[in-house]
């Protein structure tokens, strides 16, 4: 074994990094001075514990290593081929000075990356969907692992920077599962911008690194749909996926990453297909509660050699449903709303609408770390042992009436769960008609309130699904809408007997509504009775005047008689 004495030169000494794809050629230069023309030529390679000498001029050529001077241009070109994983690393460019001590003088440091690409796949995804990629390397479980993109010169390099934890890198979040060898990769939102090549790779050494090419196209297909279901109910979901595809089903947690779900109480429906190319395929989720409130992504499962992706391009909003409250004007309401165990520390919010710090409604409160919030006539109480928050609106009117949401404040406001306040107005209308005539009834509402007529003892019985009050279906009803004034009017022809009774009129502001329609014989035998009793009160009229006359002339003899 040698020992080497090196020195660094005053000419050339610069650093230089080469990167080149394992198996190919690697070819680098180093310049040196004329004064080193003559001298013998070598090549170093600097190891973990030593350095070792790879080739020299008087060699000339060793297994995959050549190198050859050039004198006339003053440079030597080293050349490596095939390459191999284990050629990585810095290389030492030097000159003889004593060919009896061993001395050289290193003129050039190179640094050579090697990048073994193991595979190549394409990849899809839809604008405004999300995006999951696992790559593997189970045989580099603990080694640094990275995604980057080849059109900006793979120049950022977004890495986990922890193992074993979710971890966001601008517009992706990345896991290290090193238990599996496995970089996960999460695109939260993808964008047209997104569309490129990208390597998914692993840091084997400092100079050496193995990665899937992966080429990313965006689609422009994205779809959203809302699903509203009961507190203990089911509820079914399809989405659309192409037909040699597995179905991914996942729910987006409180850092938006997508997670696959676990439960008894999913599961997936055999999918049918009206094409070869795509079927439907139904996930249905039992005994709701509100922990499975939320957003759910569907999409497709694809799996290569080295690399899973899943696209997910169809996004599933699942709101829970809690019965109405139906109250009357003046009273007092409760909206109860229950949560999840994880949110008993955050901020809960109801509002009259929607929740966002953008846009509130005056009836809207929140309630944090203390249990009761008061403003005016809304109270908000929060029962952290129960999981419920409960707000008391107290002396109802009708701008009460309407939608409310129950809301988790987390980085935005989580709207999960909805109920509708119908107020019923203490003034009632009381109409009389008959067979054969029409009528027309007006009731109050809002612009984006679904407009409902309903036949029943009690408002309550009105509800269907929960949400709204049931419309009246016959040709004879019919609706006219005036919703500049707030009111649309309903109109009935033909009216029966068997229309009388109490109807429900309005949508989140209930009037009720007495009917009673006669037959048109009672309006015959009516108009008969008041002739007869007219007749009846001008004979009695007739009789009366006629007895008083003649009492006033018995009066007048008399009279006549006493004075004479």
């Amino acid at each position: 074994m040698f020992s080497y004495m090196l020195m660094t030169g005053s000419c050339c000494n610069v650093a230089k990094t080469v990167e080149v794809n394992n198996g190919l050629t690697a070819t680098f230069n180093c310049e040196y001075s004329q004064n080193h023309i003559y001298y013998s030529k070598i090549i170093f390679k600097e190891k973990k514990d030593s350095i070792d000498e790879m080739i020299n001029t008087t060699q000339r050529k060793n297994v995959r290593f050549s190198l050859n001077d050039k004198k006339d241009q003053r440079l030597m070109t080293v050349v490596i081929s095939p390459l191999t994983p284990n050629d990585g690393g810095v290389y030492l460019c030097g000159v003889s000075i004593n060919k009896y001590s061993y001395s050289y003088s290193i003129i050039n440091t190179v640094h050579l990356h090697i990048k073994h690409k193991v595979s190549m796949s394409v990849v899809s995804g839809s604008s405004g969907g999300r995006l999951m990629i696992k790559c593997e390397h189970p045989q580099y479980k603990t080694k640094p692992k990275y995604i980057c993109k080849e059109s900006d010169g793979c120049s950022e390099r977004k890495n986990p920077g922890v193992q074993g934890e979710w971890m966001e890198n601008g517009d992706v979040s990345l896991y290290d599962d090193t238990r599996a060898g496995v970089l996960m990769v999460f695109f939260r939102e993808l964008k047209a911008a997104d569309a490129g090549t990208y390597r998914c790779g692993v840091n084997v050494s400092d100079y050496t690194e193995s990665f899937t090419e992966l080429q990313l196209s965006i689609r422009h297909d994205p779809k959203s749909v809302t699903e509203s279901v009961y507190l203990g109910g089911e509820v079914n979901i399809t989405c659309q996926i192409p037909e040699e595809h597995e179905v991914h089903f996942c729910k987006e947690d409180d850092n938006h990453i997508c997670q696959t779900i676990s439960s008894s109480k999913v599961r997936e429906m055999s999918g049918s297909s009206e094409r070869n190319e795509e079927r439907v395929v139904t996930v249905s989720i039992s005994n709701v509660s509100v922990r499975d409130a939320g957003v759910y992504w569907c999409g497709a499962e694809t799996r290569d050699t080295y690399l899973t992706f899943i696209s997910l391009n169809t996004k599933i909003q699942l709101n829970l449903i809690m019965p109405p409250v139906v109250r009357h004007e003046g009273e007092s309401a409760e909206i109860i709303c229950s949560y999840d165990s994880i949110y008993k520390s955050k901020p809960k919010s109801l509002c009259k609408g929607k929740c966002s710090t953008r846009d509130r409604n005056p009836l809207s409160e929140t309630v944090r770390e203390e249990k009761e919030t008061k403003t005016g006539r809304l109270t908000l109480n929060d029962d952290i042992t129960a999981g419920v928050f409960t707000g008391t609106i107290t002396g109802l009117t009708a701008e009460d009436a309407g939608k409310y949401w129950c809301a988790v404040t987390l980085e935005t406001e989580l709207n999960y769960l909805y109920t509708h306040l119908i107020v019923i107005m203490n003034e009632e209308l009381n109409l009389t008609k008959y067979e054969g005539d029409d009528v027309s009834i007006q009731c109050k509402h809002h612009d984006e309130d679904q407009k409902s007529f309903c036949k029943a003892h009690e408002a309550s019985m009105c509800v269907k699904d929960g949400v709204s009050l049931e419309t009246i279906r016959d040709d004879r009803f019919s609706f006219s809408d005036e919703a500049s004034t707030g009111v649309f009017t309903v109109n009935i022809t033909d009216l029966r007997e068997e229309d009388s009774g109490i109807y429900w009129c309005g949508a989140h502001i209930i009037t009720k509504v007495h009917l009673n329609v006669s037959k048109d014989k009672d309006r015959h035998f009516s108009m008969i009775i008041i002739i007869s009793v007219c007749v009846i009160l001008l004979l009695i009229g007739g009789f009366t005047l006629t007895v008083c006359k003649l009492r006033h002339k018995r009066r007048g003899d008399t009279v006549s008689i006493f004075i004479s």
